[in-house]
């Protein structure tokens, strides 16, 4: 039972500091907030011996973390050039 309320805790803390939290402009930080939430989910799953539902979810949260993860990168090293890009137009 203390599992239920401990994925509830952070279900709700995890989506509040995904919302208002702090530096919530950044991706990777955001990301990191949504993962809180996600440890939330499995917790509430694990309460309920929701093995099947558990184990799709742990597999497809991880597919999607390397997914946004690169996302990220990318869009990161993208900026990176145009920053570059305008700084060598203004010389």
């Amino acid at each position: 039972m203390l599992e239920l309320y401990i994925g509830f805790f952070l279900l709700i803390v995890g989506t509040l500091g995904s919302i208002i939290g702090p530096n919530v402009e950044d991706p990777l930080v955001r990301f990191l907030n949504i993962e809180v939430t996600s440890c939330g989910v499995s917790l509430v799953f694990l309460a309920y011996d929701e093995t099947l539902a558990l184990m799709t979810y742990l597999a497809v949260n991880a597919l999607l973390t390397i997914i946004i993860v690169r996302a990220i990168l990318i869009r990161t090293m993208r900026e990176d050039n145009e920053d570059r890009e305008d700084m060598e137009s203004i010389v």
